[in-house]
């Protein structure tokens, strides 16, 4: 018979309350009082599903699910989630996935950004409360790995992203189309009625070829490209498409990846510092990237302290030029951005303007990422420092009496004979009010005006929609008018190029000036000076106020009273207040 004392002590056995509560499944005890029966009760379910001990002694790497049949991008997650189990257990690893919110950018009502923070609440409170020594976030429309980066790095556990990687181009009628600039182009043309309904027809069976996110530097894209410049993704891993085996292979080595995290205990803000911050910022600017990264960035930097000083993005939007020549700042899409060598190749690019010490995932600063990077080759996508695309960064931050707390201009994809611009503003008051006259013959407007749009920032609408790109009026449309000015409180998507300022802060719908604007008001845009004004006294602007005082948007239950009761302005990331670190502990980009 075995002996089953120590020293005349009994020995342990597998459920003892002072065993290691740290790791693996045994690590967040349901709470019942009794640590012993919690595991013990935990191993009995578990064991329900046919897992031995063996298997439930492994370090255990959470893969979070956000498959939906509502999320087209997303149609890969199936194919990468096996490929994430076999990388985690070819390096020793129990994988153990579980679903989340998903988040679509068309499939969103209100709006996708609405939903960003509910998404990284189930994320960060999943990962709590279920035993993973690792977490791979498996995550690509725009909003969802914004949503994952932030609720892990509030939840302390390491963490790894993995994008669905983009969709592949189609054809239309011999040229090559891909969403979602090549969608707004072709709808701008059908509403000016220079193609016809079957056409609009075929085009929009052509536009999306295949499951994954915007094939052009949208939102998507320029998430995918920061987070593997900030260290939280594997090399190499942003661009590859989602129907390609690269893009399966990326997941095996994320899955292997995530062990060796597990047992470096390399949690989110070892890797998410403000040298990391910085370089995401860079390659935001030289990747003419979407205005959308602004905001994110400033959430997932907010969960862990991190502040951005908008003044110091200019100033380095100011010496960073723009270097990959995609949609909608360029011509190519993202399969010619992997093929070129994606953000490898960028990187070693901007080499001499990153922070090389910065920790990744993989346990190695990026300066030994990009030590051991390919060697390059010709291509003509990711172009040289000292032959960009354009010279100076793809964003601007504008301040003035409009914006007090700062507006930004994607300014490479904008048109430089409107940059420097005044203009009478032709005012709608509200997204509804806007579609209800923005075609009206009767309408006001010259191709000179200034569109302005109020009530679409985080409170407005709520949750800042994507109609900060206003359409042409149509009769102006017909007659060929491309661009205008175009001034909003909310967002565009990262597919959209124009002459438009947005994330006017603050917004109209808490009392911001851009609700005081009037028709026939002079608007001056100075993008060299850095200008968004009004022409309007100071004591006109402050009679308005003092007339019509602006009341909050409110609810009575739910979500939507959360939301409009605590969500912050686009300078703080729109993310929830409560959400946020409770001080600040680094601010950047330095001076």
């Amino acid at each position: 018979m075995a002996d089953e004392t120590k020293g005349g002590k009994p020995a342990k056995g597998p459920f003892d309350s002072d065993g290691d509560r740290s790791t693996g499944v045994a690590r967040g005890l349901t709470n019942y009082g009794d640590t012993g029966f919690s595991l013990f009760l935990r191993k009995a379910f578990i064991k329900g599903a046919g897992l031995s001990d063996d298997a439930l002694a492994r370090p255990i790497i959470g893969i979070v699910n956000t498959g939906s049949s509502y999320n087209p991008c997303h149609g890969n997650a199936p194919q990468l989630i096996e490929a994430v189990k076999r990388g985690v257990m070819l390096a020793g690893g129990l994988p153990m996935d579980f679903p989340t919110i998903s988040v679509h950018e068309s499939f969103s009502q209100p709006t996708s950004m609405y939903l960003r923070n509910l998404m990284s609440m189930d994320t960060e409170e999943m990962i709590r409360a279920q035993p993973m020594d690792a977490v791979v976030l498996i995550g690509g429309c725009d909003k969802t790995v914004p949503a994952q980066l932030m609720g892990a790095s509030s939840a302390g556990v390491p963490a790894i992203q993995l994008v669905t990687g983009s969709m592949l181009t189609g054809s239309h009628r011999g040229e090559r189309v891909g969403a979602c600039t090549d969608c707004r182009r072709y709808w701008g043309r059908y509403r000016a009625e220079e193609i016809d309904a079957p056409e609009i027809a075929d085009v929009n069976n052509q536009l999306v070829a295949s499951v994954g996110t915007c094939s052009v530097m949208g939102t998507a894209s320029t998430m995918a490209c920061l987070t593997e410049a900030m260290g939280m993704m594997v090399s190499g891993g942003a661009s590859a498409p989602a129907v390609t085996a690269d893009r399966v292979r990326v997941a095996e080595r994320t899955g292997a990846t995530a062990v060796a995290m597990a047992a470096a205990r390399l949690t989110p803000d070892r890797i998410i510092t403000g040298k990391s911050i910085e370089n995401a910022l860079r390659v935001l600017l030289a990747i003419g990237g979407s205005t959308n990264g602004i905001v994110h960035l400033t959430a997932i930097a907010g969960r862990l302290g991190i502040g951005i000083d908008l003044a110091g993005l200019d100033r380095m939007s100011r010496e960073t030029p723009v270097l990959v020549d995609l949609k909608p700042s360029g011509q190519h899409y993202m399969e010619d951005f992997h093929h070129a060598g994606g953000m490898l190749a960028l990187l070693r690019e901007l080499r001499p303007l990153l922070h090389l010490d910065a920790l990744t995932v993989s346990g190695r600063t990026l300066g030994e990422e990009l030590d051991d990077a390919p060697a390059p080759f010709k291509q003509d996508v990711i172009r040289s420092v000292a032959a960009p695309i354009y010279p100076v960064g793809g964003l601007a931050v504008l301040r003035g009496n409009l914006a007090p707390g700062g507006a930004i201009i994607k300014q490479s994809a904008a048109n430089p004979k409107l940059m420097e611009h005044e203009g009478r503003a032709v005012v709608f008051e509200d997204a509804e009010d806007m579609a209800r006259r923005i075609d009206d013959e009767a309408l006001d407007v010259t191709a000179d005006d200034v569109l302005v749009l109020k009530r679409i920032g985080p409170t407005g609408a709520p949750g800042m929609p994507e109609a900060g790109y206003m359409p042409i009026p149509k009769k102006l449309a017909r007659a060929g008018v491309k661009d205008m000015v175009r001034i909003s409180d909310g967002r565009m998507s990262g597919t959209a190029a124009g002459t438009i300022v947005l994330h006017v802060t603050p917004e109209a719908a808490i009392g911001g000036p851009l609700a005081y604007v009037r028709n026939g008001d002079r608007i001056r845009l100075s993008v060299a000076r850095r200008e968004i004004a009004l022409l309007v006294e100071d004591a006109e602007l402050a009679r308005r106020m003092a007339a019509g005082p602006v009341e909050r948007p409110a609810a009575e239950r739910g979500y939507r009273k959360l939301f409009l009761q605590t969500v912050t302005q686009a300078d703080q990331g729109v993310d929830f207040d409560f959400l946020r670190a409770s001080a600040t502990r680094d601010t950047v980009p330095k001076q």
